[in-house]
């Protein structure tokens, strides 16, 4: 009746792995993703790992094909989807459970890095899936692994390679919006001296009294 979605922010510990349903043939894209907590020790005088969430991720579609050519082991990711629990019997009929996410958004963690979006140039058609003993099933379905030769998309498929550095920060100062404006159509940078000399007289300047 209800579904459990979440947000994982962590990082990713597998890369990304092609799987095809055995029955209904169909592909999916899965993973695994750790989030691990961070908290600082007083004694040690450091920050240390706390509790760990390990789950595996599974993409389809579209977004599978972002995925295998997007991310790989150790990349920091946000992942938001719904999480649930399948009960299972293994081949030694062992009772067992998983974990599962099925993943409706996937992006890599900005706060720690730096990224650029290249837009699919056309749609795909293609149709992708999900799941190690309990990774062998999706949605209780059987799969099978697929070889390197089969697989759809790999990682760095349709991303431009580039040597380029990565362009430098630029610090953005409030009510010089027409300066920057100049600034992209060519104009010269705006003296320093003079910035810093408007920026005095705005903090000096007195504010009226607002009547009650």
């Amino acid at each position: 009746m209800f579904e459990t979605n979440i947000v994982i922010v962590g990082n990713v510990l597998t890369m990304p792995e092609w799987r095809r349903t055995t029955n209904s043939q169909q592909l999916v894209a899965n993973f695994r993703v750790a989030s691990t907590a961070r908290r600082y020790d007083r004694e040690s005088g450091r920050w240390v790992d706390g509790n760990s969430l390990r789950v595996r991720v599974t993409a389809w579609r579209r977004l599978a094909e972002g995925v295998t050519s997007s991310i790989r082991v150790g990349d920091p990711v946000i992942v938001y989807g719904r999480i649930f629990t399948r009960d299972w019997i293994d081949d030694d009929k062992r009772k067992r459970i998983s974990y599962e996410m099925e993943a409706f958004s996937i992006g890599h963690d900005l706060s720690r890095g730096r990224g650029k979006f290249y837009r699919n140039a056309q749609p795909a058609a293609l149709s992708v899936v999900d799941d190690i003993e309990a990774d062998t099933q999706v949605r209780g379905e059987a799969s099978e692994s697929l070889s390197e030769s089969e697989a759809p998309v790999t990682y760095g498929d349709g991303v431009p390679a580039t040597s380029e550095p990565a362009p430098p920060l630029v610090e953005v100062v409030a009510g010089l919006a027409d300066d920057t404006a100049e600034e992209d159509a060519g104009t010269p940078e705006p003296d320093p001296e003079q910035l810093t000399e408007s920026r005095r007289a705005r903090r000096g300047a007195k504010r009226e009294p607002v009547a009650a």
